[in-house]
């Protein structure tokens, strides 16, 4: 398979990757009733702080704008994902589906907690159970939908 098509191939993993991640996380909002996270806003303003850029607008504006770039960082990091794991699928990772899925649970992982606790955002070493549920269930979507969606696009 061409570099182009693995790369193809892991773009709508990770598309399909990052749908099945916010439908889980959104499902878990309404059924517990607890609000969105501010980590992915705050993720940005830390990001925005340590290269010297300022968010710009009255407070409002830059609130929505913190939001706004919160969640496109989240699909760009979900879809990169995605993208890695088209390219390393079959060669880095173990073979067969479950080597894909765990690949992309632990890619998944890592784009998505790496920058905010490298930040300081967060410290998942002082998560509660409840917190570790909360993140780990839409992963494990997350990797769940990427790897169906490289099985049908890239059956090998």
């Amino acid at each position: 398979m061409t570099t182009l098509r693995k790369l193809a191939c892991g773009a709508v993993a990770g598309a399909a990757g990052t749908t099945a991640l916010n439908a889980v996380t959104f499902v878990d909002m309404a059924v517990r009733g607890r609000p969105a996270s501010s980590t992915p806003e705050e993720t940005v303003q830390r990001g925005a702080d340590l290269v010297g850029v300022r968010i710009r607008g009255d407070r409002p504006h830059r609130d929505a704008r913190r939001s706004g770039l919160g969640s496109l960082a989240g699909t760009v990091a979900g879809v990169g994902a995605g993208v890695a794991l088209g390219v390393v699928r079959g060669g880095v990772l173990p073979g067969g589906r479950a080597g894909t899925f765990a690949g992309a649970w632990a890619l998944a992982m890592l784009v998505g907690n790496g920058p905010m606790t490298v930040l300081g955002v967060t410290d998942p070493r002082r998560w509660s159970v409840g917190d570790w549920t909360a993140d780990v269930v839409p992963h494990l979507a997350y990797a769940a939908a990427a790897t169906v969606a490289l099985d049908l696009t890239d059956p090998r």
